[in-house]
């Protein structure tokens, strides 16, 4: 797919791997909506972006939401043009214990609301972005491609049931996708982000940050502009479809 003059969509996109991934490929002449349901960090996201040549638009819009996002592809589409691209990026941590006890008394439960939510957010608003998208290429018959953000939880980790079964489900939603919208010119790829140098790792206590970056073989974070740059890999090779790269470091091995 070439990058320039397309319509690429980004979740999430008003902070952290989203504006790193809309800012390069609005640096590669993409034209980008910005979708994210804060305002004022979508605001602050616009002004970086008016340093690039490309048209860039950002829209606030809940995930979860089936009208909203159906509404969304529509505008964009309106304001845009044909949709080309799908970052599927919009997540959210409330991480837990399944159970937490001691001497065999339970003292706390991971809730139902902590599950729901993430899975809303993290696995329901991939699937409606993900369908609204299809709906729009598919309509006005241009190939497209959707790059769907999973993560190497996916595999399982302590305190995150609820994460690590969205992602897993976002793994299998990219698989599925890859085999049903190939016969339209649509591809769809999953990428498994390690410990990227975001801020909210950046915030961790200087132990908890040792403690995780010393797990990586490499021996450091992830930046985000590597993580764009798998972006932008994806979206330039027309042949890679229905694989989850993973992008770790090497804490997976």
């Amino acid at each position: 797919m070439e990058i320039k003059d397309s319509t690429i969509v980004i979740t999430g996109g008003a902070q952290g791997l989203g504006k790193a991934i809309g800012l390069q490929m609005a640096a590669s002449g993409a034209n980008i909506a910005l979708v994210d349901v804060n305002e004022a960090a979508l605001e602050q996201a616009f002004n970086e972006f008016q340093q690039s040549n490309s048209q860039v638009k950002t829209y606030i819009a809940n995930v979860v939401d089936e009208q909203q996002v159906d509404d969304l592809f529509s505008s964009i589409e309106s304001d845009l043009g044909s949709i080309s691209g799908l970052v599927n990026n919009a997540g959210i941590l409330r991480d837990g214990l399944l159970v937490k006890a001691k001497d065999g008394v339970v003292s706390d439960r991971l809730s139902l609301q902590q599950w729901q939510s993430v899975i809303d957010v993290n696995l329901t608003g991939v699937f409606l972005c993900g369908r609204a998208a299809a709906t729009k290429m598919i309509e006005s018959g241009s190939n497209g491609v959707i790059i769907n953000i999973s993560s190497i939880s996916r595999a399982g980790n302590a305190g995150q049931s609820n994460y690590a079964a969205a992602k897993a489900g976002v793994a299998a939603l990219t698989v599925t996708w890859a085999r049903e919208l190939a016969r339209y010119g649509i591809r769809c790829v999953g990428i498994a982000p390690g410990v990227f140098e975001t801020e909210m790792v950046a915030s961790m206590k200087p132990e908890a940050y040792d403690r995780i970056v010393g797990g990586v073989p490499l021996g450091r974070t992830g930046s985000l502009g590597e993580l764009a740059d798998t972006v932008a890999y994806i979206l330039n090779n027309d042949y890679i479809n229905g694989r989850i790269i993973e992008l770790d470091g090497g804490l997976r091995l």
